[in-house]
């Protein structure tokens, strides 16, 4: 009796404590990309913008917060006489499953291009999105600062200026296959989109035939009016074509005879 007591109070207690598992789906991340069927069945290729790429399976951490730390490499396969480019995908999800940061670099022949660490916020220095919105903005501004330092390098191989794009588009996998308690993420504000179950209606209604003055707001207590019918419209006949009515013949009657003298 004692030991199932502690046994219950040990579960309770471990479900106070318990948080959202929070993790990336390697299975759908990899069927995205084509696969894990080379190196090993441990890396994808797959063909993009008339070139080659190879992505190896994500490497995931546990952050303090009780999200994941992922780290992703990806090759540019330039072919057996020449070496592959290399470069690294970095992003950090938290515990609700909203991408919070992410960086890249990417090296080329020795030289090594870092993008600026792209967190949620935008140049201001203002909160910029959250959720989903978020997630996109980060994106666009990790390839937007690599596209322009690798326009510095002045690089001309289609594969390497491409890279960027690659880049995004392994991120873009990456955030479809995060999963929290193994259900997909579909962010807003970073709680689950909800779908009101009342379809919204006008604030204020709308008489019909009346007009809207510009910067006038209707009084809340104008009522739908329903325009009356017209009346129907009666047919009057043309002179002379008046039907003739003939009234049928009764039976005389002895006051209707004439008196004789």
């Amino acid at each position: 009796m004692k030991s199932s007591f502690l046994a219950t109070i040990i579960i309770f207690t471990t479900s106070l404590f318990s948080v959202a598992a929070v993790e990336i789906s390697e299975t759908d991340f990899g069927k995205n990309l084509g696969g894990w069927t080379k190196r090993g069945k441990q890396a994808a290729e797959y063909p993009l913008s008339g070139s080659t790429y190879r992505t190896y399976k994500p490497e995931l951490s546990p952050t303090p917060d009780g999200g994941i730390f992922v780290s992703v490499r990806i090759d540019h396969v330039r072919g057996w006489l020449s070496s592959d480019d290399h470069a690294i995908l970095e992003i950090t999800v938290n515990s609700k499953g909203a991408v919070v940061s992410a960086q890249s670099n990417i090296a080329i022949q020795g030289r090594s291009i870092s993008s600026d660490v792209i967190l949620g916020t935008n140049e201001a220095g203002r909160q910029a999105a959250v959720g989903t919105d978020r997630a996109v903005q980060i994106g666009t501004d990790l390839v937007a600062d690599l596209s322009a330092k690798l326009l510095r390098e002045k690089l001309v191989e289609a594969g390497r200026v491409s890279f960027p794009a690659v880049l995004r588009h392994n991120y873009n996998l990456l955030f479809q296959a995060v999963r929290v308690d193994g259900a997909p993420v579909t962010l807003t504000d970073g709680a689950p989109v909800a779908t009101p179950a009342v379809p919204l209606t006008p604030a204020v209604p709308i008489t019909p035939g009346v007009p809207l003055t510009p910067g006038v707001t209707p009084p809340a207590s104008v009522e739908v009016k329903t325009p009356p019918a017209p009346p129907a419209k009666t047919e009057v006949p043309a002179p002379g074509s008046t039907p003739l009515q003939i009234k049928p013949y009764g039976t005389p009657t002895t006051a209707d005879l004439p008196v004789k003298n």
